[in-house]
């Protein structure tokens, strides 16, 4: 990536940003060797890493990472034999406590089965050196003191230091009360060169005896180590030489210790760096409201609700930015100060922080591609030194970007063909851009040229943007407008300003006429436009009000039938209850009967009779689970249990027919005479087969009320697949009531779903002909089709 775009769109700012949530040293070095490359497989690697960093930071609050120093000098001087002293081997015991700390860090992730990409191999490759680590930690303190447990000796030392110091203190403190006092400056013990003194008054250095060692600036005082204690200072600072010698040895036998895991240290090491660079990717992306983008096969860019990540989130507006699949070329009009050139700079940086590993500050699902270089021609670059004027300056920076520029490039050209003969520049401008284009790169420019804003519309694969102007506050929404030019609001402003409505009048027939009706077809578009967005914004109300209402009225429907099926059970259960206490009445009463039968030894009632009573009195009970006995439920699934070959019932047309085949989600082809149709499963009622003689057996088919089939039908908002089911049955159904000739409106969006209607008609069997509508009912909005 050419270093001039790093600077032009401010990219070191970005890693400046990164540079505050680090916390080593490795990991600031590696921020500070941030640059975007071109490698696809590398940038996916360094997406996949910041993504599992802020799943991380989002599931455990981060990488726990401590404040690392840069170990590799440490290193090199272990390599050349020398000795580290306390606060290196403090650096470097940190290193290898910290690497332990992440493996069972990340060892409870991955029992905690916390899937991620790649960070288990990156702490896969660090190595503990468990002893070295401990023996470190219990010699070396943080500020690099050697404790009392680094050996035997030097515990021992330090303990016959501080009783020699008690003992000297003692010996002094006895000298400095009393009657010696008057001979003193300030009753006190300090310390010269290493040795315990007292302050004696100039007049009395004969009482004491012993060494001057030092004396204040006036003189008056002389700082005296006294005879008495001179052999016991003497006696400590052996100690004390005894205690630096063993210190050394203590730092000499670790430092040996490191040398046969050097290189494992040093690549623990820049692990760590590694790991507190993701960290920080994640910090940033987390503070910035940041998301990771997927990267193009094609190389589209798509980028949802872009901000540039240097404005004040507070203040930003986010706009869609695409460029690569419907358009090679943006062509942004408008007047200035309205973020023409914010966008520029918000599309290139994002490109550029994205092919750095970076997330990039847009919604989810963003795309974007990897481009080979990144050009741009923005701001005032006139040199003084090189006497070039603007015009010359952005012309030479020009010339250099088309002899380098490719089809992997991205262009941003920001007021192309300025600083000239407006008509000399507009052709430059034209000129330039066909010349990028023709190269196949992706080119953004901005332009106040109103000769651009045809070619915009006039070229394939260019299309144009505009930023919007708020006419009645007077200052710019800074939103960008894919598809509607931008507009000179001179006139609207003058007449908000107060300028006279004839002198408006008069400039207004003073500009070209075309470029007069071109604004006026600008404003139109920006008209429609606002009118489409509050369409949309009302049927998206609608919509989710009826989805809501769809909702409730499912809970209530289900609530119904299973309140309804309770109560139904309860009742078949009280009924049944009632049924078995008559029945046990009645055994009773044919017992008895039978009884008395048989004491007057005459059988007036016949036992089948009696069998047949019990029997009538059993059939009084209801089966409880009455879904399985329900008739109009079994009827209703009758209905539905649909096969090949059977005769319905269509109930839109009141026709009879017979299914052919299932084309699958609940739609069946039916023939209904000479015509095919296919139905929604909901629309057909299975009826039994019609009994006719084979010489009746003469099929017809009666059209359909022409006041129940519209002639047109429109297909916007509508999904590919669905729009071209719908067309199929709107045409057997047009055909069915009788119409000659019908429209369907499809829009024009990306055009695939005209070109997919135009495909379709080509092969209906009822159509005569097809073409698109005049200008007056839809343009290439529609599409009217005549019948055979």
């Amino acid at each position: 990536m050419n270093p001039k775009i790093i600077k032009t769109l401010e990219f070191e700012k970005i890693k400046q940003l990164l540079t505050e949530f680090s916390v080593t040293a490795a990991g600031q070095e590696e921020i500070e060797s941030l640059a975007p490359i071109t490698d696809r497989e590398t940038i996916e690697k360094w997406l996949l890493e910041t993504e599992d960093g802020m799943k991380i930071l989002r599931l455990r609050g981060g990488i726990p990472l401590p404040k690392l120093e840069n170990i590799r000098p440490h290193m090199k001087r272990i390599e050349m034999g020398a000795n580290l002293n306390g606060l290196e081997l403090a650096n470097v015991g940190r290193v290898l406590q910290t690497t332990a700390e992440l493996i069972r860090f990340f060892d409870d992730l991955a029992d905690a089965e916390i899937e991620l990409h790649r960070l288990y191999d990156w702490v896969g490759q660090m190595q503990t050196v468990p002893a070295l680590s401990q023996r470190i930690r219990e010699s070396v303190e943080e500020d690099g003191r050697i404790t009392d447990e680094a050996s035997p000796e030097l515990k021992g030392v330090r303990t016959a230091i501080r009783r020699s110091e008690q003992t000297i203190r003692e010996q002094l403190d006895g000298l400095i009360r009393g009657k010696n006092a008057k001979y003193l400056s300030d009753s006190l013990v300090t310390m010269r060169n290493d040795r315990y003194v007292i302050p004696v008054k100039h007049e009395y250095r004969g009482v004491f005896g012993g060494v001057v060692h030092d004396q204040s600036s006036s003189g008056q005082t002389l700082f005296i180590e006294p005879k008495q204690v001179v052999e016991l200072n003497n006696k400590l600072r052996q100690h004390q030489i005894a205690e630096r010698q063993e210190i050394e040895r203590i730092l000499a036998e670790l430092s040996a210790e490191l040398e046969p895991h050097r290189i494992e240290i040093l690549h623990n090491a820049y692990v760590l760096g590694k790991l507190d660079f993701i960290a920080s990717k994640a910090a940033f992306g987390k503070k910035y409201k940041a998301t990771i983008p997927t990267i193009s096969d094609e190389n589209h860019v798509a980028l949802k609700s872009a901000r540039h990540p240097l404005i004040d989130a507070d203040k930003v507006v986010a706009n869609d930015i695409h460029i690569g699949e419907d358009y090679q070329a943006i062509l942004i009009t408008g007047p200035n100060t309205g973020g023409k050139t914010i966008t520029l700079k918000t599309l290139g940086l994002l490109q550029l922080m994205g092919q750095s590993g970076l997330p990039i500050t847009v919604e989810e699902e963003s795309v974007i591609g990897v481009f080979d270089n990144i050009y741009a021609d923005i701001g005032d670059e006139q040199s003084i030194e090189q006497s070039l004027s603007t015009f010359s300056s952005h012309m030479t920076n020009i010339v250099s970007i088309l002899a380098e520029v490719d089809e992997k490039s991205l262009v941003l050209f920001d007021e192309l063909g300025a600083g000239t003969d407006p008509q000399e520049g507009a052709a430059l401008a034209i000129s330039i851009l066909d010349a990028v284009g023709a190269k196949g790169a992706y080119v953004m420019a901005t332009t106040h040229y109103p000769e651009l804003k045809v070619y915009g519309y006039n070229r394939p694969g260019t299309i144009n943007a505009s930023m919007e102007f708020d006419v009645d506050t007077l200052s710019p929404t800074y939103k960008l407008l894919i598809g509607v030019p931008g507009r000179s609001n001179a006139f609207e402003i003058s007449k908000r300003l107060g300028l006279d409505d004839m002198v408006i009048e008069s400039a207004k027939q003073i500009i070209d006429g075309d470029s007069q009706d071109l604004n006026d077809m600008i404003a139109d578009l920006e008209n429609r436009r606002k009118m489409a967005e509050t369409e949309y914004m009302e049927v998206r109300h609608h919509v989710s009000e009826a989805e809501r209402l769809h909702a409730e009225l499912e809970n209530a429907y289900g609530y119904f039938f299973e309140e309804q099926d309770k109560e139904l059970s309860a009742a078949k259960q009280k009924a049944n209850e009632i049924v078995k206490e008559a029945e046990e009445k009645a055994e009773r009463i044919i017992a008895d009967l039978r009884e008395k039968q048989k004491a007057i030894g005459k059988a007036n009632v016949k036992e089948h009779e009696l069998i047949e009573a019990k029997g009538q009195l059993s059939n009084l009970y209801h089966e409880e689970d009455h879904l399985k006995k329900n008739k109009v439920l079994q009827k209703a699934k009758e209905q539905k249990n649909l096969h090949e070959g059977d005769d319905v019932k269509v109930e839109s047309y009141g026709q009879r027919g017979t299914l052919i085949k299932s084309m699958g989600k609940g739609q069946w082809q039916v023939q209904m005479g000479i015509l095919k149709m296919t139905l929604d499963e909901s629309d057909l009622t299975l009826i039994k087969p019609e009994k006719v003689k084979p010489q009746r057996m003469i099929s017809t088919v009666k059209g359909a009320s022409s006041s129940r089939v519209t002639s047109q039908l429109d297909l916007r908002g509508k999904r590919y697949e669905e729009a071209l089911r719908e067309v199929d049955q709107y045409l057997d159904a047009a055909v069915l009531a009788g119409h000659g000739q019908v429209t369907i409106v499809h829009g024009n969006g990306t055009g695939a779903l005209r070109t997919g209607i135009t495909d379709f008609l080509k092969s209906h069997h009822s159509v005569k002909k097809f073409g698109l509508a005049p200008h007056n009912q839809g343009g290439t909005g529609a599409t009217i089709v005549q019948f055979k």
